[in-house]
């Protein structure tokens, strides 16, 4: 067994409790899959992803940060934040071409872009959003392996487990898998109610941050 300090010592590690030589060269989508998932879950975006949020509203519209991955809080500077609504929301309350103005009270999302209501012309939208961190696989801070990435420091077993369960389609029955999702379950119970004690304590109990 290996000590889970990087990307190369999770791929081995991965590929110690498979112990296949098949998936040897599966094992990387295994743990790209299972980070792709565990990021598009909205339950599991915490403070390590937070980015500042500072976008140009034109015509009523706003660009969606490229690595955007969910909205935390946003307003205009000297206004209460906005809220945010589905887009029929928006469009029920502040038809598009009604001729609503004034400064913006909701936010929805359409496609890649942000729209508002009232509908305004122009403005900074500020605030801070989730942003996706750069992945495991291509993380290069203090050299080429992900050495210091936040969930290998902080969560190396909820990347083992999580990357073994990806495995499953590949492992037909193999009556380790709910072993291995009793195991990432608890994980991501732990991680989720650490960071619920650090929203209200105001400290963090985490050792890096990306």
């Amino acid at each position: 067994m290996a000590v889970i300090s990087s990307y190369s010592t999770l791929v081995t590690e991965v590929g110690s409790w498979l112990a296949r030589s098949d998936l040897t060269a599966a094992i990387p989508g295994f743990i790209q899959s299972f980070e792709e998932k565990f990021l598009s879950d909205p339950e599991n975006h915490a403070v390590w992803m937070e980015s500042a949020l500072s976008i140009s509203v034109s015509n009523n519209v706003a660009a969606l940060p490229s690595d955007y991955l969910g909205l935390r809080i946003a307003y205009f500077s000297g206004y209460p934040p906005v809220e945010r609504v589905t887009l029929d929301q928006l469009y029920k309350r502040y038809p598009r071409g009604g001729g609503s103005a004034g400064v913006a009270r909701l936010i929805a999302r359409n496609g890649s872009n942000f729209e508002f209501g009232p509908q305004i012309q122009s403005g900074t939208l500020v605030g801070t959003y989730y942003a996706k961190p750069v992945l495991l696989r291509n993380y290069t801070t203090g050299g080429a392996d992900a050495v210091a990435h936040f969930l290998i420091v902080n969560f190396p077993q909820l990347c083992l487990w999580g990357s073994l369960l990806a495995a499953e389609a590949f492992l037909k029955n193999d009556e380790r898998v709910g072993m291995w999702k009793a195991a990432y379950d608890m994980e991501v119970d732990t991680y989720r109610s650490r960071f619920c004690e650090e929203m209200s304590s105001g400290s963090t109990p985490f050792t890096v941050a990306v």
